[in-house]
């Protein structure tokens, strides 16, 4: 895998006020930390640089060389946040990661193929998953995980367990979690029409009705 590389400030002024003026002039706010590092430190670098390391194939999982201001840190980007209506990141964290020492990552799932019950039965795939978390070296986390769901058949569910195993790669969740199931679609409710009623007919039901009450009246007296 190859590494990316970003150019990172330390951070003199923190605070929502500092974080505000710095995301307005185009950086983005972050803390680099790692188990190797004496203590955490604020940084903030380029919006569009960051952008584009994160954007490649690999990700969040892509490994990123720091240049903190002449020191080289191996990193991996976590905790992204992002602005809930423009979708731009608004603060991360680094993680410092060395090359012979494995961490836990997320990982999409593509799956491959149509399962045989969606063309024979009508049938849906479900998704319940679309990544699994793995654990690796970081250069051995693949950019995403390919599966073939083309064998399915009605109501079979494909959990970890059938996920292809990788040189290198462990899967963290249990072997029996599903990741995706063929169901039949739901039935459609369909609701009857409602019976609409005139003026003049509903002004003539109710004068059938008194008229079926006197008729009722009058049988009685001709029987006394």
């Amino acid at each position: 895998m190859s590494q990316e590389a970003l150019t990172v400030t330390k951070r003199v002024t923190q605070g929502s006020r500092a974080s505000r003026r710095l995301r307005n002039e185009g950086r983005v706010p972050a803390v680099v930390y790692g188990t190797k590092l004496d203590q955490a430190y604020p940084v903030h670098l380029d919006e569009r640089a960051l952008y584009a390391v994160l954007h490649t194939d690999q990700g969040l999982n892509a490994i990123i060389e720091l240049d903190v201001e002449g020191e080289q840190v191996l990193t991996v980007a976590r905790e992204v946040q992002r602005d809930p209506v423009r979708g731009t990141i608004t603060h991360l964290d680094f993680i410092q990661v060395s090359l012979d020492t494995a961490i836990e990552a997320e990982v999409g799932i593509e799956y491959l193929g149509t399962p045989i019950t969606v063309i024979d039965d009508g049938a849906i795939a479900e998704t319940l998953e679309n990544t699994v978390t793995i654990m690796a070296l970081p250069n051995a986390i693949p950019s995403s995980i390919e599966v073939d769901i083309s064998h399915l058949q009605l109501h079979d569910t494909l959990t970890v367990a059938d996920l292809p195993q990788i040189e290198g790669v462990e899967y963290v969740a249990e072997p029996d979690h599903p990741l995706l199931t063929t169901v039949l679609p739901a039935a459609e409710v369909v609701e009857e029409p409602a019976v609409e009623m005139l003026d003049g007919e509903e002004a003539d039901v109710e004068g059938d009705a008194e008229a079926d009450g006197a008729d009722d009246g009058d049988s009685g007296d001709d029987e006394g």
